[in-house]
Protein backbone atom coordinates (compact mmCIF):
# COMPACT_ATOMS: atom_id res chain seq x y z
CA UNK A 1 0.00 0.00 0.00
CA UNK A 2 1.71 3.66 -0.96
CA UNK A 3 2.26 5.53 2.04
CA UNK A 4 0.20 8.54 1.92
CA UNK A 5 1.83 12.01 3.12
CA UNK A 6 0.30 15.05 3.70
CA UNK A 7 2.57 18.09 4.63
CA UNK A 8 2.01 20.79 6.57
CA UNK A 9 0.68 23.25 3.62
CA UNK A 10 -1.87 20.83 2.63
CA UNK A 11 -3.46 20.71 6.12
CA UNK A 12 -3.32 24.54 6.22
CA UNK A 13 -4.99 24.78 2.45
CA UNK A 14 -7.47 21.96 3.62
CA UNK A 15 -8.53 23.96 6.69
CA UNK A 16 -8.49 26.72 4.58
CA UNK A 17 -11.10 25.63 2.30
CA UNK A 18 -13.37 24.66 4.75
CA UNK A 19 -13.63 28.03 6.27
CA UNK A 20 -14.15 29.37 3.01
CA UNK A 21 -17.09 26.87 2.55
CA UNK A 22 -18.55 27.45 5.49
CA UNK A 23 -18.37 31.03 5.53
CA UNK A 24 -19.81 30.79 1.78
CA UNK A 25 -23.07 29.08 3.15
CA UNK A 26 -23.62 32.23 5.31
CA UNK A 27 -25.74 34.90 4.47
CA UNK A 28 -27.63 37.75 5.60
CA UNK A 29 -30.85 39.87 6.02
CA UNK A 30 -31.15 43.58 6.99
CA UNK A 31 -34.48 44.12 9.14
CA UNK A 32 -35.62 47.44 10.46
CA UNK A 33 -37.87 46.63 13.75
CA UNK A 34 -39.91 49.45 15.02
CA UNK A 35 -41.13 49.56 18.31
CA UNK A 36 -43.56 52.57 17.99
CA UNK A 37 -41.45 55.44 16.71
CA UNK A 38 -38.39 54.13 17.76
CA UNK A 39 -35.98 52.49 15.13
CA UNK A 40 -34.20 48.94 16.23
CA UNK A 41 -32.34 48.48 13.09
CA UNK A 42 -30.37 44.92 13.04
CA UNK A 43 -28.96 42.05 10.73
CA UNK A 44 -29.89 38.63 11.27
CA UNK A 45 -27.00 36.21 9.55
CA UNK A 46 -27.56 32.40 9.49
CA UNK A 47 -26.49 29.46 7.28
CA UNK A 48 -28.79 29.01 4.29
CA UNK A 49 -27.98 25.30 3.77
CA UNK A 50 -29.80 24.17 6.89
CA UNK A 51 -33.62 23.65 6.73
CA UNK A 52 -33.60 24.74 10.61
CA UNK A 53 -31.03 26.04 12.99
CA UNK A 54 -31.48 27.41 16.39
CA UNK A 55 -31.04 31.19 16.56
CA UNK A 56 -29.44 33.62 19.04
CA UNK A 57 -30.28 37.12 19.86
CA UNK A 58 -27.91 39.63 21.56
CA UNK A 59 -28.96 41.94 23.92
CA UNK A 60 -26.24 44.77 24.43
CA UNK A 61 -24.28 46.20 27.63
CA UNK A 62 -24.31 49.87 28.58
CA UNK A 63 -24.28 52.82 26.38
CA UNK A 64 -24.64 53.44 22.63
CA UNK A 65 -23.85 50.10 21.51
CA UNK A 66 -24.11 49.19 17.99
CA UNK A 67 -24.86 45.92 16.40
CA UNK A 68 -21.30 44.83 16.05
CA UNK A 69 -19.91 46.01 19.56
CA UNK A 70 -18.77 49.47 19.08
CA UNK A 71 -19.55 53.22 20.47
CA UNK A 72 -18.90 56.10 19.00
CA UNK A 73 -17.10 58.62 20.67
CA UNK A 74 -15.97 56.23 23.22
CA UNK A 75 -12.94 54.56 21.48
CA UNK A 76 -14.40 51.21 21.56
CA UNK A 77 -14.23 49.73 18.82
CA UNK A 78 -13.53 45.86 19.48
CA UNK A 79 -16.56 43.85 16.85
CA UNK A 80 -17.12 42.03 19.68
CA UNK A 81 -20.80 41.34 18.89
CA UNK A 82 -19.98 40.99 14.93
CA UNK A 83 -17.10 38.65 15.68
CA UNK A 84 -19.59 36.07 18.18
CA UNK A 85 -22.03 36.30 15.11
CA UNK A 86 -19.98 35.22 12.92
CA UNK A 87 -18.23 32.37 14.85
CA UNK A 88 -21.58 30.90 16.29
CA UNK A 89 -22.89 30.97 12.32
CA UNK A 90 -19.92 28.88 10.98
CA UNK A 91 -21.57 26.26 14.18
CA UNK A 92 -24.34 26.34 12.45
CA UNK A 93 -26.60 28.47 14.86
CA UNK A 94 -28.27 31.74 13.19
CA UNK A 95 -28.10 35.16 15.19
CA UNK A 96 -29.71 37.95 15.48
CA UNK A 97 -27.72 41.77 16.43
CA UNK A 98 -29.52 44.75 16.36
CA UNK A 99 -28.46 48.85 17.19
CA UNK A 100 -29.40 49.97 20.37
CA UNK A 101 -31.53 52.49 20.50
CA UNK A 102 -29.24 54.89 22.09
CA UNK A 103 -26.66 54.24 19.49
CA UNK A 104 -29.13 55.30 16.22
CA UNK A 105 -29.32 59.09 15.57
CA UNK A 106 -32.37 58.83 14.31
CA UNK A 107 -34.04 57.73 17.86
CA UNK A 108 -32.38 61.27 19.50
CA UNK A 109 -35.40 63.38 19.27
CA UNK A 110 -37.46 60.57 20.65
CA UNK A 111 -34.68 60.10 23.85
CA UNK A 112 -34.38 63.63 24.93
CA UNK A 113 -37.29 63.49 27.75
CA UNK A 114 -35.50 60.36 28.85
CA UNK A 115 -35.72 56.76 28.75
CA UNK A 116 -36.18 53.76 31.50
CA UNK A 117 -35.02 50.88 31.83
CA UNK A 118 -37.98 48.95 30.92
CA UNK A 119 -37.71 50.55 27.61
CA UNK A 120 -34.93 47.90 26.63
CA UNK A 121 -36.84 45.23 27.36
CA UNK A 122 -39.40 46.44 25.27
CA UNK A 123 -37.12 46.76 22.30
CA UNK A 124 -35.69 43.12 22.76
CA UNK A 125 -39.19 41.84 23.03
CA UNK A 126 -39.72 43.23 19.85
CA UNK A 127 -37.17 41.13 18.51
CA UNK A 128 -38.07 38.07 20.32
CA UNK A 129 -41.83 38.47 19.04
CA UNK A 130 -40.62 39.17 15.25
CA UNK A 131 -38.59 35.75 15.12
CA UNK A 132 -40.74 33.10 17.46
CA UNK A 133 -43.01 31.70 14.50
CA UNK A 134 -40.14 31.95 12.06
CA UNK A 135 -40.02 28.20 10.79
CA UNK A 136 -36.24 28.67 10.13
CA UNK A 137 -35.34 28.46 13.49
CA UNK A 138 -35.81 25.63 15.61
CA UNK A 139 -35.42 27.28 19.15
CA UNK A 140 -34.75 30.85 20.72
CA UNK A 141 -31.70 31.62 22.77
CA UNK A 142 -31.45 35.34 24.32
CA UNK A 143 -27.51 36.00 24.84
CA UNK A 144 -27.87 39.21 27.24
CA UNK A 145 -24.34 41.26 27.89
CA UNK A 146 -23.46 43.10 31.31
CA UNK A 147 -26.32 45.53 31.22
CA UNK A 148 -28.03 43.34 28.80
CA UNK A 149 -27.51 40.31 30.76
CA UNK A 150 -30.62 41.65 33.30
CA UNK A 151 -32.55 43.31 30.09
CA UNK A 152 -32.57 39.70 28.79
CA UNK A 153 -34.11 38.37 32.05
CA UNK A 154 -36.55 40.08 31.86
CA UNK A 155 -37.43 39.80 28.37
CA UNK A 156 -36.75 35.82 28.35
CA UNK A 157 -40.31 35.41 29.96
CA UNK A 158 -42.25 35.06 25.82
CA UNK A 159 -40.67 33.21 23.21
CA UNK A 160 -37.76 32.45 24.72
CA UNK A 161 -36.18 28.68 24.85
CA UNK A 162 -33.15 29.77 26.51
CA UNK A 163 -31.25 32.32 28.41
CA UNK A 164 -27.35 33.16 28.32
CA UNK A 165 -25.88 35.86 31.03
CA UNK A 166 -22.50 36.92 30.02
CA UNK A 167 -20.74 38.71 32.76
CA UNK A 168 -23.97 40.02 33.95
CA UNK A 169 -23.80 41.55 37.59
CA UNK A 170 -25.21 40.01 40.26
CA UNK A 171 -26.65 42.85 42.32
CA UNK A 172 -28.54 45.91 41.48
CA UNK A 173 -27.00 48.83 39.91
CA UNK A 174 -27.57 50.73 42.93
CA UNK A 175 -24.93 48.54 44.95
CA UNK A 176 -22.75 48.17 42.16
CA UNK A 177 -22.22 51.48 41.48
CA UNK A 178 -21.50 52.19 45.45
CA UNK A 179 -19.16 49.69 45.40
CA UNK A 180 -17.47 51.32 42.68
CA UNK A 181 -17.27 54.48 43.55
CA UNK A 182 -16.13 53.75 47.08
CA UNK A 183 -13.22 51.31 45.53
CA UNK A 184 -12.52 54.72 43.15
CA UNK A 185 -12.90 57.75 45.02
CA UNK A 186 -13.36 56.34 48.45
CA UNK A 187 -15.96 56.63 51.77
CA UNK A 188 -16.65 60.20 51.59
CA UNK A 189 -17.93 59.92 48.23
CA UNK A 190 -19.75 56.68 48.09
CA UNK A 191 -21.82 57.81 51.06
CA UNK A 192 -23.21 60.55 49.06
CA UNK A 193 -23.96 58.59 46.22
CA UNK A 194 -25.69 56.02 48.42
CA UNK A 195 -27.99 58.74 49.84
CA UNK A 196 -28.81 60.21 46.68
CA UNK A 197 -30.34 56.88 45.78
CA UNK A 198 -31.61 56.52 48.97
CA UNK A 199 -33.54 59.37 48.31
CA UNK A 200 -34.18 58.40 44.70
CA UNK A 201 -35.84 55.26 45.98
CA UNK A 202 -38.29 57.13 48.61
CA UNK A 203 -39.54 60.44 46.19
CA UNK A 204 -38.69 59.39 43.44
CA UNK A 205 -36.01 62.14 42.50
CA UNK A 206 -32.88 63.33 43.96
CA UNK A 207 -33.99 67.49 45.54
CA UNK A 208 -29.98 68.80 45.94
CA UNK A 209 -27.32 66.48 43.96
CA UNK A 210 -23.80 66.92 45.33
CA UNK A 211 -21.79 68.89 42.34
CA UNK A 212 -18.92 66.15 42.33
CA UNK A 213 -22.16 63.75 41.27
CA UNK A 214 -23.49 66.12 38.73
CA UNK A 215 -22.96 64.36 35.85
CA UNK A 216 -24.51 61.08 36.93
CA UNK A 217 -27.26 62.28 38.37
CA UNK A 218 -28.62 64.15 35.70
CA UNK A 219 -32.69 64.49 35.66
CA UNK A 220 -32.47 62.15 32.50
CA UNK A 221 -30.43 59.70 34.68
CA UNK A 222 -32.50 59.56 37.60
CA UNK A 223 -35.49 58.62 35.58
CA UNK A 224 -33.28 55.98 33.96
CA UNK A 225 -32.03 54.64 37.60
CA UNK A 226 -35.55 55.35 39.27
CA UNK A 227 -36.36 52.54 37.13
CA UNK A 228 -33.29 50.28 37.10
CA UNK A 229 -33.04 49.91 40.54
CA UNK A 230 -36.26 48.01 41.04
CA UNK A 231 -35.00 44.99 39.70
CA UNK A 232 -32.09 42.61 41.30
CA UNK A 233 -30.71 40.38 38.95
CA UNK A 234 -30.42 37.65 41.34
CA UNK A 235 -33.46 37.68 42.23
CA UNK A 236 -34.68 37.56 38.74
CA UNK A 237 -32.95 34.87 37.32
CA UNK A 238 -34.25 32.55 39.85
CA UNK A 239 -37.88 33.22 38.80
CA UNK A 240 -36.61 31.64 35.33
CA UNK A 241 -37.91 28.50 34.37
CA UNK A 242 -35.08 27.71 31.36
CA UNK A 243 -31.85 26.34 30.69
CA UNK A 244 -29.90 28.94 32.23
CA UNK A 245 -26.12 29.66 31.28
CA UNK A 246 -24.07 32.01 32.90
CA UNK A 247 -20.49 32.85 31.73
CA UNK A 248 -17.87 35.31 33.07
CA UNK A 249 -14.66 35.92 32.33
CA UNK A 250 -11.10 35.81 34.50
CA UNK A 251 -9.91 38.70 33.17
CA UNK A 252 -13.23 41.35 33.13
CA UNK A 253 -12.33 44.18 35.31
CA UNK A 254 -15.90 45.44 34.75
CA UNK A 255 -17.71 42.45 36.13
CA UNK A 256 -16.22 40.06 38.42
CA UNK A 257 -16.38 35.93 38.62
CA UNK A 258 -18.31 37.17 41.94
CA UNK A 259 -21.10 37.97 40.24
CA UNK A 260 -21.62 35.36 38.13
CA UNK A 261 -21.55 33.27 41.00
CA UNK A 262 -23.91 34.75 42.46
CA UNK A 263 -26.24 34.37 39.44
CA UNK A 264 -25.25 30.82 39.78
CA UNK A 265 -26.51 29.97 43.58
CA UNK A 266 -29.38 32.22 42.66
CA UNK A 267 -30.10 29.84 39.73
CA UNK A 268 -29.02 26.40 41.42
CA UNK A 269 -30.04 24.46 37.87
CA UNK A 270 -27.81 26.96 35.85
CA UNK A 271 -24.38 26.48 34.27
CA UNK A 272 -21.71 28.08 35.29
CA UNK A 273 -18.68 29.00 32.94
CA UNK A 274 -15.08 31.21 33.55
CA UNK A 275 -13.21 31.55 30.59
CA UNK A 276 -9.89 31.94 31.31
CA UNK A 277 -7.89 34.99 30.06
CA UNK A 278 -11.56 36.57 28.83
CA UNK A 279 -12.27 40.57 29.05
CA UNK A 280 -15.56 42.18 29.31
CA UNK A 281 -15.78 42.46 25.76
CA UNK A 282 -15.21 39.14 25.03
CA UNK A 283 -11.39 39.08 23.92
CA UNK A 284 -8.33 36.72 24.70
CA UNK A 285 -5.87 38.25 25.91
CA UNK A 286 -2.08 37.12 27.66
CA UNK A 287 -0.83 40.36 29.10
CA UNK A 288 -2.70 42.53 31.85
CA UNK A 289 -1.69 45.33 30.07
CA UNK A 290 -3.75 44.79 26.70
CA UNK A 291 -7.05 44.65 28.55
CA UNK A 292 -8.07 47.93 28.13
CA UNK A 293 -6.52 47.95 24.41
CA UNK A 294 -8.69 45.20 23.82
CA UNK A 295 -11.76 47.79 23.81
CA UNK A 296 -10.52 49.76 20.77
CA UNK A 297 -8.54 46.87 18.60
CA UNK A 298 -10.61 44.05 16.78
CA UNK A 299 -7.90 42.90 16.27
CA UNK A 300 -7.75 40.89 19.29
CA UNK A 301 -8.96 37.10 18.93
CA UNK A 302 -12.48 36.46 20.11
CA UNK A 303 -12.25 34.21 23.19
CA UNK A 304 -12.59 30.40 21.45
CA UNK A 305 -13.52 29.15 24.62
CA UNK A 306 -16.53 31.76 24.63
CA UNK A 307 -17.74 30.31 21.45
CA UNK A 308 -17.72 26.75 22.27
CA UNK A 309 -19.45 27.09 25.47
CA UNK A 310 -22.04 28.70 24.16
CA UNK A 311 -22.61 26.68 20.90
CA UNK A 312 -22.89 22.93 23.41
CA UNK A 313 -25.30 24.72 25.38
CA UNK A 314 -27.65 26.14 22.63
CA UNK A 315 -27.30 23.00 20.79
CA UNK A 316 -27.75 20.75 23.82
Amino acid sequence: MKKVRITLIQIVMLLSALTIGAQSNITTEELLLMNDSIRLPGTLSFNKTLEQQPLAIFVHGSGNVDRNGNQKGLNVNANYIKLLSEALNNNGIAFYRYDKRTSNMANMKFLVQGIIFDDFVEDTKIAINHFKDDARFSNITLIGHSQGSLVAMLAATVGTDKYISLAGPGIAIDRTMIAQIRKQNGDSLANIVASHFKELKSKGKIENVDPNLFAIFTPQNQLFFKSWILYNPSKEISKLQIPVLIINGTKDTQVKIEDAKMLHNANPNSELRIIDNMTHVLKTITKDEDNLKSYSDPEFPLSEDLVLAITEFIKK
